[in-house]
């Protein structure tokens, strides 16, 4: 489970004070923007401001989401940040397959950890692909672009995409992806109940817009007292007994899931394990 995150903050990397505050705000990733966070005025200074700020490593990881890989900045921001000792990660936009990942890996000599956004129908088509890529780390909808792609108005047209994005992520052995940003920062119960749909569906984690939302997601996606009980349960069972085995409350388990209990004691405390 190394490099399972549950909260990943979005701050514009034009707000160099923004990001210091979100360095300490408790969030398992910062996620520094150059695209929709920062005007077009903005850029330049965005950049600079972030290669700034990588020139020295931090205790929190820090990713870094580069412009749009088809435009005219995204190709200078990743030639200057993917060397220095303070990125973790580049996150990129608008990922529609495999070829765009390549492109970013001739721009760097050393190729950072990519984290790709899925946010349009043949990304979305291309996911496996995309998702299974050398150096791929992680997969996650850009829900905003997709609704607006795929002329879907409401949540449930999203289903089948977010069920697809689970899948993706499986089959390459990747971690699970992280929920889209709930944008209603002042609804911490609709964010809540949203939450507790994605866990449902399968995603670990959510990206947030604001340092508020961040204990509402860790404590939607860490395991509740009962299932770190009943994980460790399984996991004592399996350590004595080989195969498939029944506990004593008449619960049957087998191989996958001790795997699964195992990954729910990794993610007990909300920490990267």
């Amino acid at each position: 489970m190394t490099g399972v995150y549950l909260t990943w903050l979005y701050v514009p990397g034009d707000r160099p004070d923004v990001v210091a505050k979100a360095l300490g705000s408790g969030a398992d990733v910062v996620l520094v923007d150059l695209e929709d966070a920062v005007a077009p005025d903005r850029k330049a200074y965005a950049l600079d401001a972030t290669a700034e700020l990588l020139a020295d490593r931090h205790d929190v990881p820090v990713h870094v989401r580069v412009n749009a890989l088809d435009g005219p900045l995204a190709e200078r921001e990743v030639r200057r940040l993917a060397p220095l000792p303070g990125l973790d990660a580049l996150r990129l936009p608008k990922v529609n397959g495999p070829a765009d990942l390549d492109r970013v890996a001739d721009w760097a000599v050393e190729v950072p950890p990519l984290y790709a956004l899925l946010e349009s129908a043949i990304g979305v088509e291309h996911a496996y692909g995309i998702a299974s890529h050398p150096a791929v780390r992680g997969i996650a909808l850009g829900e905003a672009d997709l609704r607006a792609d795929l002329g879907v108005s409401d949540a449930a047209g999203l289903a089948w995409v977010r069920g697809r994005a689970v899948v993706a992520a499986r089959a390459a052995r990747l971690p699970p992806p992280p929920q889209s940003v709930y944008p209603d920062i002042r609804d911490t119960q609709g964010l809540a109940r949203s939450c507790a749909e994605g866990r449902a569906l399968g995603f670990l984690g959510r990206t947030a817009i604001h340092p508020r939302q961040l204990p509402v997601i860790a404590e939607a996606f860490r395991p509740t007292d009962a299932e770190v009980a009943a994980a460790r349960d399984i996991v004592t069972a399996a350590a004595t007994e080989a195969g498939a085995l029944a506990l004593a409350d008449g619960r049957f388990v087998d191989a996958a899931v001790v795997a699964a209990a195992r990954r729910t004691l990794a993610l007990a405390g909300a920490a990267p394990a």
